[in-house]
């Protein structure tokens, strides 16, 4: 079962975050690596909207919720 950590962002921190994943999915190209999973997070990002983000976090020991 996947554990969910459920996080709101505005517009300024969505930005934030997509620029960071922009430059993780550029180093993985200049690497040679598959940028599947980096550009699925950016999708699910960019579709969700401000204060609708959602990040799944591995061994996660609590569960948020609204």
């Amino acid at each position: 079962m996947k554990k969910h950590c459920r996080i709101e962002l505005d517009e300024y921190e969505q930005g934030i975050l997509l620029n960071a994943l922009t430059l993780l999915r550029n180093q993985q190209i200049r690497d040679g690596r598959p940028t599947d999973p980096v550009n699925d997070l950016i999708e699910k990002i960019l579709y969700s909207g401000p204060r609708q983000v959602m990040v799944a976090e591995k061994g996660a020991a609590y569960e948020y919720s609204r």
